[in-house]
């Protein structure tokens, strides 16, 4: 387990090649950073939603320890440099967010994604507010993994839950209760997956979730891995 920083990029310009490269140099000097995981958008089918388009870009750090992560977040942090590296996201809403990241077993968590292609996640979350945080954290932490486990197919599992914390990033400080996150090899293992038997159990898992408003927003995107 480990804390999790998450930035969004939510404007309409798809990401040039020469910026991820950059993000990437940044993110090489991120002193502590752990794990990076740059999202792009991808493209699934599921069999009960259809959320449009996926921000062009959402960025996952993980520390060891949550005074790391608002280091890399200060006023003088690493993470300043983003801004710069970024241009095609200038006036574009980008937010953030810490969160305790906890990861669930899998039967088989060796990716098998052809050479030079990439993994591709599912990555959903739950703005809220619940009626009772407690008890929608307890049902959803208890219910839903094992049913993702029994997705064919299924790589990863992990789902953040918000912390308390200190930024000096330009990025508006998101709120959102949770985030989840499955992993496939690829697209078409997410869409097999979203089109088995197991989407209909979740989705009556969803059904009986303690009462809650905000909705969810469900996207499948690449899955880039950096260890610096």
């Amino acid at each position: 387990m480990s804390f999790a920083l998450v930035l969004s990029h939510e404007g309409p310009e798809v990401v040039p090649a020469d910026e991820l490269a950059a993000l990437r140099s940044v993110l090489a000097d991120v002193p502590a950073l752990e794990e990076a995981l740059i999202f792009t958008p991808a493209t699934a089918t599921d069999l009960y939603v259809d959320d449009g388009a996926a921000p062009p870009l959402v960025v996952q750090l993980h520390f060891g320890r949550l005074e790391r992560l608002e280091a890399a977040a200060g006023r003088k942090g690493a993470l300043q440099a983003l801004s710069s590296a970024l241009p095609s996201q200038a006036g574009a809403r980008a937010t953030a967010q810490a969160f305790w990241r906890r990861e669930y077993p899998v039967d088989d968590n060796v990716l098998q994604t052809p050479p030079g292609a990439l993994p591709c996640s599912y990555v959903v979350h739950y703005p809220g507010p619940a009626r009772d945080l407690n008890a929608w954290l307890d049902h959803y932490m208890t219910g839903h993994p094992p049913l993702f486990r029994r997705f064919p197919g299924i790589r990863g599992i992990e789902i953040l839950t918000r912390v308390d914390w200190v930024s000096h990033l330009p990025h508006a400080k998101a709120d959102h209760m949770q985030r989840n996150r499955v992993m496939f090899d690829g697209p078409e293992a997410l869409t097999a997956a979203l089109q088995s038997p197991v989407r209909h159990e979740l989705r009556a898992d969803f059904h009986s979730f303690p009462p809650f408003e905000g909705g969810n927003a469900h996207y499948p995107m690449w899955t880039e891995h950096l260890r610096p």
